[in-house]
């Protein structure tokens, strides 16, 4: 089996890779700052290429800066980037310069059918509905998407008591709108979800064998960075939370790994052989004895997590 060049994409943190129909795959992932919110976390970037290897060396571009002050200004963090109903969607998060940690869901959308070279709306912060009293009302990040018998879902981490992640619905004709109440969809309440910090985090999602798999990160973004797993049948009301269960143990950690640290906040891609990949961030091992050549005492700004990819054969779930 070949395999992927690891690291994959050095210094891209929070990957995400999307095919669009016409065949291309699209890359993008958190532009990295160093040493502080005012050197980076800045702009959202994309790659495109014919094949999934092809976007290690493809041209990046920036699609999108961070304004100057206010609103969408600091911490521009965790892009996904979604087709919805024919047009695409970028979910971010966003904070403002005036305060580094008022972070938010916001989202972008295409105004023509090339991503890359085409304007982008936005179109401003997640909003919830007139009913809904929780979602987005304090720090909130990591939005991702998908569909499921014709019902679209959106899932971020909202910090509750902890870094949590919920779930809601979504009009495909407005998905910058929550159209439900949210559902808890899991907390913190293991030990390996709880180190350092306690976090839920960079959900994702995956249909196989008749299950919805959402995987998550969990603890600090650290060598302690690690990846949760929760599921329902394919036939359950998804926003029933009676009907997910969450393993016990994680389905990736540093233990898992040679060479790596802290793997998280994955996505899954089928690369143009139909496999399907496991694309994450995790950093070199070298972090764990501050020697990875970019040290930082705070991990959110050490740019060591890069890009990797293994295929979902290696992923015991």
């Amino acid at each position: 089996m070949n395999t992927y060049p690891n690291p994959f994409i050095p210094e891209r943190a929070d990957p995400y890779i999307v095919k669009a129909a016409d065949g291309f795959y699209y890359f993008t992932a958190s532009y990295p700052a160093f040493m502080s919110a005012e050197n980076g976390y800045d702009r959202i970037i994309l790659r495109k290429s014919e094949t999934v290897s092809g976007l290690k060396n493809a041209e990046e571009y920036t699609i999108w800066k961070a304004h100057e002050s206010g609103v969408m200004s600091r911490h521009i963090w965790a892009p996904e980037m979604h087709l919805i109903n024919g047009i695409w969607y970028i979910f971010f998060a966003a904070a403002e310069k005036e305060d580094v940690w008022k972070i938010r869901p916001f989202v972008l959308k295409c105004k023509g059918s090339n991503p890359i070279e085409d304007e982008w709306e936005e179109l401003g912060q997640m909003q919830a509905t007139k009913e809904d009293n929780l979602s987005f009302t304090n720090f909130s990040l990591d939005m991702t998407y998908f569909e499921h018998n014709g019902k679209h879902f959106v899932i971020w981490a909202q910090i509750l008591e902890s870094s949590s992640l919920l779930m809601a619905e979504i009009n495909p004709e407005n998905p910058n709108q929550l159209i439900s109440l949210p559902i808890l969809l899991t907390k913190p309440e293991y030990d390996w979800e709880k180190v350092r910090f306690s976090v839920n985090e960079g959900a994702c999602v995956l249909k196989k064998d008749n299950k919805i798999y959402v995987f998550f990160s969990a603890s600090g973004t650290g060598a302690e960075y690690c990846i949760g797993l929760l599921w329902a049948d394919t036939d359950e009301d998804l926003m029933n939370t009676e009907c997910w269960t969450k393993r016990t143990t994680p389905v990736l950690s540093t233990a898992d790994l040679e060479n790596e640290a802290g793997p998280g906040h994955n996505c899954f891609v089928t690369d143009e052989n139909g496999r399907v990949l496991l694309v994450y961030h995790a950093r070199p091992i070298e972090h764990f004895n501050k020697k990875c050549g970019s040290y930082c005492e705070e991990p959110l700004y050490d740019p060591c997590r890069h890009a990797r990819i293994k295929f979902i054969e290696e992923l015991n779930f």
